[in-house]
């Protein structure tokens, strides 16, 4: 007999209760926030609240179009969101790959604890070690530079190293976390897979090309998929602790412009402009990838 959805709810309580948490979690800090995005087309008042303040259209994305500074930081967003795909995605699935060959048990615990340890450090703590490490006078990396001849380099105040140093310290804090998804679904290969790739004569490489690769595919492709609608979402509290006014050429990117723009300022309806700019470019990137991942390989988040 089917139930009504009265006699859904009574019969299904003690799951909706264990999910009430998350769902007010997402609802007070995720759908109701989306509200305030209606300031970026208005001449918002703090004293006057959205009630009040009068309705300026567009005015503020046009503005944002018209400085000189956009270019730069739309430039550095999207730059830094694709060297952190680029080098950061394949990052996980090559030590996935690795760490699956691996037949000591007691060293690949090892590795896996210490790869999943930097996940766990705060950014306060991670930034404070890369400037520890690269200080021109103490930092270990200019110690070992100046014993083999070369001189000194200030690396973080200089802009052309800004890229590197945080997707370096990108891949090096989440490589650990991200290969776990890839070894779960290593899990899932038939056995016998690689029992009868062995039998044909394949040694470790070929079972990885022929069995272990395809096995990830899906897998491979939805990660893929969600990363690319994140390829905006640079970490803000990192490049602002990495970043200073010596480097803004390629750290300053859209988050930290709204942040010293919507909050510094108090230019709200600017930077909710600014953010809301970011993300429907970050929609269409995750549609049009979507599209093209169910065109090419029939797989898909929809």
């Amino acid at each position: 007999m089917k139930l009504s959805i009265l006699g859904q709810i009574k019969r299904d309580r003690i799951f909706l209760l264990l999910l009430a948490p998350t769902m007010i979690f997402y609802i007070m800090f995720r759908y109701v926030p989306m509200f305030g995005i209606t300031i970026s087309f208005m001449d918002y008042n703090l004293f006057k609240g959205i009630a009040g303040s009068p309705w300026v259209g567009l005015k503020y994305y046009r503005m944002f179009f018209e400085n000189p500074d956009a270019r730069i930081i739309i430039k550095n967003t999207v730059l830094l969101g694709f060297y952190k795909l680029l080098f950061g995605f394949p990052a996980p699935i090559v030590l996935a790959l690795m760490l699956n060959e691996v037949r000591s048990m007691i060293f690949k615990r090892f590795v896996q604890t210490v790869s999943y340890m930097p996940y766990f450090l705060s950014i306060v703590v991670v930034a404070s070690m890369i400037d520890m490490f690269l200080s021109p006078s103490t930092g270990w990396l200019n110690h070992a530079l100046q014993d083999m001849g070369f001189p000194a380099i200030n690396f973080l105040q200089e802009p052309g190293w800004f890229r590197t140093i945080f997707v370096s310290s990108e891949i090096w804090q989440q490589v650990g976390w991200g290969s776990i998804i890839y070894l779960a679904a290593v899990t899932t290969i038939d056995p016998q897979l690689y029992e009868a790739a062995r039998m044909d004569g394949a040694g470790r490489l070929k079972q990885i090309w022929h069995v272990t690769l395809p096995g990830l595919a899906t897998t491979v492709a939805i990660m893929f998929l969600m990363q690319v609608g994140q390829i905006l979402e640079i970490s803000f509290e990192k490049v602002f602790l990495l970043s200073n006014a010596a480097t803004y050429d390629t750290s300053d990117i859209i988050s930290t412009y709204v942040y010293r723009i919507g909050l510094l300022q108090g230019n709200f309806s600017y930077g909710a402009a600014i953010d809301l700019f970011m993300g429907v470019i970050g929609f269409v990137l995750v549609y049009v990838s979507n599209r093209i991942s169910r065109r090419f390989s029939e797989t898909s988040l929809w």
